[in-house]
């Protein structure tokens, strides 16, 4: 990175997963630096979804390097996800044609509850010949006979990652939703139903969606329930293919209470 900013930049690593991002320094300038960031960054910069996006620079190897403002800020805690703005800033996402056409010109498909499952079950096979975990497979016959009950013509832009951590307010008091690279043209119930059923009070369900903008159904309800299910086995298994036995372990302990909430099964 030093060579694309020049020696008086102060460069340090930013964290993350992908050990991809840097937070860069030069007297009072300050940038945060990613390699091969989302390709739609720019338009979710324009729509203030994500921190404004200040340069993008191509590579001879073909990396993208991106520069947006480094903002002081912090991510949300997990009581401030019922805040009224995220259900607002969810919404606007969602209903932006914008991000829907520039994610569906860079090929993004709409991602099927079928491809979900068959994703699922591939790496599950994977598993099953290494370290079997009984403790996924009642959740995954859940999806199977479910999968009828749970598609749907209207696909929006997902961030797919409901995360309390990737919600950022600014020191100005700015909301942003960040980290982008997951993100795919789905059902919005795969959003919903992370958000709805980690961190909102089922009986508040209803007001929350009223300020998204939706009209709970049954349908929905249903659909929320199966992403949900889904998303939380497409972690357990993210993590144990990085070897980080603990989180996947904690994580289906979540997906057991889960489904025991829901009387979906008694794990």
């Amino acid at each position: 990175m030093e060579h694309i900013l020049g020696d008086e930049w102060t460069i340090t690593p930013a964290g993350g997963s992908t050990g991809e991002a840097y937070y860069a320094q030069n007297d009072n300038k300050r940038l945060f630096l990613k390699r091969n960031s989302s390709p739609f960054l720019a338009v979710l910069s324009a729509e203030g979804i994500v921190p404004k996006l200040v340069w993008t620079k191509r590579l001879e190897n073909g990396d993208v390097i991106t520069a947006q403002e480094w903002l002081e800020g912090r991510e949300l805690k997990t009581e401030e996800m019922q805040h009224p703005r995220v259900a607002k800033l969810l919404s606007k996402i969602h209903h932006s044609s914008e991000l829907l056409d520039m994610l569906m010109r860079i090929s993004k498909h709409p991602l099927l509850p079928k491809d979900i499952l068959e994703d699922i079950k591939v790496n599950e096979g994977l598993f099953e010949k290494i370290d079997p975990w009984s403790g996924t497979r009642d959740a995954i016959s859940y999806l199977e006979a479910r999968l009828p009950e749970v598609e749907t013509d209207r696909h929006v832009v997902c961030h797919c990652d409901m995360n309390h951590n990737n919600w950022m307010l600014s020191l100005d008091d700015q909301l942003y939703l960040i980290d982008w690279d997951n993100a795919m043209v789905a059902d919005p119930a795969m959003d919903l139903g992370m958000l709805l059923h980690w961190y909102i009070p089922r009986s508040e369900w209803k007001a929350w969606l009223d300020r998204y903008g939706m009209e709970e159904t049954e349908g929905l309800y249903k659909r929320m329930t199966w992403y949900a299910v889904a998303q939380s086995l497409t972690f357990i298994q993210w993590h144990r293919m990085r070897g980080d036995l603990k989180e996947a372990a904690q994580r289906v302990e979540s997906l057991k209470q889960l489904m025991i909430t829901h009387g979906i099964t008694n794990l």
